[in-house]
């Protein structure tokens, strides 16, 4: 019988949970119309669960006491095939990303953070309507592997929630509408997963934070806080009111 790692079975059960992180999108726009775009996974809370159902003596093994602070870019991860299967726009797009992986199982921290620079409001356009659609397998397989070669861990799962937006960006608005028939099938998808986070009184927090160069002329978004100099915009949810009322995701914002 295959040995099956503790670490690689870690993985396995957070996959089981990817639904139940906590999640932070930050957007940084620059005066010159370039924007930074850093998507933030913390499956910190889900590891300390998952570790009290393993043993001690699973918890003593060199595998799950393996400490990791890697940072790659995407492009240079993906194999030769991989690369070779991409679009000229798709080139661009994992060139300007870059992958951070933060892990040590002992202290209950795994956190992952997805980072793009786009040069216009065009190139975030792509990237917005593009990210969920490019496979992250292999870049986080890649930032993960260990002598435990956990291939189990799934990334694509981390951003497999964006493709239920609708993205409309220039360089004096940011708008995106929740798809309300791809939210619906992504619920269905992943029923069992958050009536598990639930069940384990995990409240899968979302955060969306804006920061403008100039100040928001307009937001359509009651729940959202505008700063007092009305350059950032700040959106905190969590997945249980999200399912209630998906629109509490919409954001309108003229600038």
């Amino acid at each position: 019988m295959k040995k099956i790692y503790p670490l690689a079975l870690l993985f396995v059960l957070i996959c089981c949970l990817t639904s139940c992180v906590d999640i932070e999108e930050s957007y940084n726009f620059k005066a010159d119309g370039s924007c930074s775009v850093v998507y933030g996974f913390d499956m910190g809370r889900a590891v300390s669960i998952l570790k009290n159902l393993m043993s001690d003596s699973l918890q003593a093994t060199p595998q799950f006491s393996m400490v990791k602070d890697t940072s790659l870019n995407f492009y240079s991860a993906l194999p030769d095939s991989t690369q070779q299967k991409l679009t000229p726009d798709e080139v661009v797009m994992t060139k300007s990303s870059n992958l951070a992986v933060k892990m040590n199982l002992k202290e209950s921290i795994m956190k992952v953070s997805i980072n793009h620079v786009s040069k216009n409001t065009a190139d975030l356009q792509y990237y917005l309507d593009h990210i969920s659609k490019l496979s992250m397998n292999d870049k986080l397989s890649n930032a993960a592997k260990n002598d435990a070669e956990p291939r189990n861990f799934d990334a694509q799962q981390l951003l497999a929630g964006e493709d239920y937006y609708v993205y409309e960006v220039t360089p004096h608005k940011f708008y995106r509408v929740i798809d309300k028939a791809k939210f619906n099938a992504f619920l269905k998808k992943t029923s069992s997963t958050l009536a598990m986070a639930k069940a384990m009184l995990i409240d899968m927090p979302y955060k969306v934070v804006l920061n403008f160069a100039h100040p928001v002329k307009k937001i359509n978004n009651s729940k959202a806080i505008l700063s007092a100099d009305r350059k950032h915009v700040t959106l905190i949810t969590n997945m249980d009111e999200v399912m209630k009322d998906p629109t509490i995701m919409n954001l309108k914002i003229d600038f």
